[in-house]
């Protein structure tokens, strides 16, 4: 059993960055790991994700050049930095890991096994 605990949300202005940590409780070796968010009703999108071996990474299109990924492994933390924030992307960011190297539909939340509890972003204009 994996744990995730996210932190670093906040209430940021637009064109602001925020950048948010995940620690996972164990070795998440050989797992993917991604940043999903979710609005006030709506569904969980997909945000980016990362290969925990070898550092690969898959964004959506709306967060693309302003979102990046990346991981420490020595801490068993994935990060996601934000940039140039913009208010439709304030959410609740949750983090996941998915129990193989790649699934293979990495933006569906269903192929993800462990959740964080999330965290809020606030993006005022």
């Amino acid at each position: 059993q994996v744990q995730l605990v996210e932190s670093g949300g906040g209430l940021v202005q637009a064109g602001g960055s925020l950048r948010l940590s995940c620690a996972a409780s164990s070795r998440t070796a050989n797992y993917y790991m991604a940043w999903f968010r979710q609005e006030t009703g709506k569904a969980r999108e997909f945000v980016a994700g990362i290969t925990w071996s070898t550092g690969i990474t898959y964004y959506a299109d709306s967060v693309k050049g302003r979102l990046t990924i990346s991981r420490d492994n020595a801490k068993n933390t994935v990060y996601l930095q934000m940039n140039s924030l913009k208010p439709e992307d304030t959410a609740v960011y949750y983090c996941a890991a998915a129990r193989t190297a790649l699934p293979s539909n990495y933006a569906n939340s269903y192929q993800y096994d462990y959740w964080g509890q999330g965290t809020q972003v606030t993006v005022s204009s």
